[in-house]
């Protein structure tokens, strides 16, 4: 993956992630570590990125030292709330051209999550994670920080959290409706990223179909699920990074 200057990257982040305005205001509290408060009542999620600690109140006070007490401007596709009545946005505090997603994502506080439907701005995330990955920033320091997939009870560890796992693929197997990646030889406990049938054709559009990816180095991201063994259910091609070839 292409890693660019910061300062390539600050512009990329302004024109990139700037989806259209959807309201403005002043934040009153931090929630947690992708969530705020803002004066006028209205609860903001952190679209693109997922926390990356294991601290609760470390990964907060990250957040809350870019945003407390600082007007914001929010943008994106929908402002409207999820279920439980948060605004998913891409944030940028009055005056930054840099969105507090991007500053959290480069002082490696934050992993990018890849949901952002835009490829450009999704793109430019990747790319503020990089550089903290290359420079051994904030949780990137850790050994740990990408889990090993010939380890499967450190990723069973991690159940119901969102985590990187890298790892060569061992074999590609169909169930049904599901394909498997298989990681290990034992598909009862090693670790597999799964994909549902129906979204195949967008992983094949992208040159990622799943045949293609056997005996090759890849790094996926998800959130953890155990079926026997660990699993990490692909949703969207921005999941899969190919590291290197057959």
């Amino acid at each position: 993956m292409f890693l660019a200057p910061a300062s390539i990257a600050g512009q990329a982040d302004a024109a990139d992630c700037l989806a259209e305005r959807q309201g403005e205001g002043r934040v009153a509290a931090v929630v947690d570590a992708r969530g705020f408060r803002l004066e006028d009542g209205r609860e903001i999620r952190l679209a693109g990125i997922e926390r990356a600690g294991t601290d609760p109140a470390s990964d907060r006070a990250a957040l809350s030292a870019i945003i407390t007490g600082r007007d914001v401007t929010l943008h994106g596709e929908d402002d409207t709330p999820d279920r439980y009545g948060r605004q998913s946005a891409i944030v940028f505090v009055a005056g930054s051209e840099q969105s507090v997603q991007s500053e959290l994502l480069r002082r490696g506080e934050a992993l990018a999550s890849s949901d952002i439907a835009d490829k450009n701005c999704a793109a430019a995330l990747s790319v503020a994670e990089g550089v903290a990955r290359n420079a051994k920033l904030g949780i990137w320091a850790e050994t740990t920080a990408i889990k090993n997939a010939e380890s499967p009870g450190d990723i069973l560890a991690a159940i119901g959290h969102f985590m990187v796992v890298e790892g060569r693929v061992l074999s590609v197997r169909q169930a049904g409706a599901v394909t498997y990646l298989n990681f290990g030889r034992n598909w009862t406990e090693d670790f597999a990223a799964t994909i549902s049938r129906r979204i195949i054709p967008a992983f094949e559009s992208a040159g990622l179909g799943p045949k293609s990816l056997e005996n090759r180095r890849i790094r996926v991201r998800g959130v953890v699920s155990s079926r026997g063994g660990p699993r990490i259910e692909l949703l969207r091609v921005g999941q899969i990074e190919v590291l290197g070839g057959k």
